[in-house]
């Protein structure tokens, strides 16, 4: 989840004067289909309060090198592609053969993080985080190892 396109402006909108690359569009999908797990699990209780979407903020300025107002953006575009997703299924395919074992793993780890952002994790929100993990092809167990580390994501 690093280096957003050098030439996107905030990393989002193409530049006006040329084309994205395959590649600089391909990176935005997938930041686009990370941030959409992400708030998939911080809505799984039916509650996005706000610590959760702060939450969610941060980690995208962190792991994808954003401003404030990209972030929103491109949580904003996330969600919007979340909602008319009819599951998932797309966005966790999409991460799985894009990132390598790390990346997925690293991943797994800010999931947690969201889903704990409130301070409880309601059964709903432990069973999606296992589904989208299976869906992201991690290791048996790892869930639980990133459930033991430090939270700095």
């Amino acid at each position: 989840m690093q280096v957003p396109p050098a030439d996107r402006p905030n990393g989002l909108a193409p530049n006006i004067l040329r084309e994205p690359t395959p590649d600089e569009e391909q990176r935005h999908r997938l930041h686009v289909a990370a941030c959409a797990l992400l708030l998939e699990l911080a809505q799984a209780d039916a509650e996005f309060n706000q610590i959760e979407h702060s939450h969610i903020e941060a980690v995208v300025r962190r792991h994808l090198g954003l401003d404030a107002e990209t972030a929103r953006a491109l949580i904003e575009l996330a969600e919007h592609e979340r909602q008319a997703a009819p599951g998932v299924e797309e966005f966790a395919s999409l991460v799985r053969h894009s990132y390598d074992e790390g990346q997925r793993a690293l991943l797994a780890e800010i999931m947690w993080g969201v889903v704990s952002a409130d301070g409880r994790i309601g059964r709903h929100e432990g069973r999606i985080l296992g589904r989208i993990a299976s869906l992201l092809d991690l290791k048996p167990g790892f869930l639980s190892e990133a459930r033991r580390r430090p939270d700095d994501n």
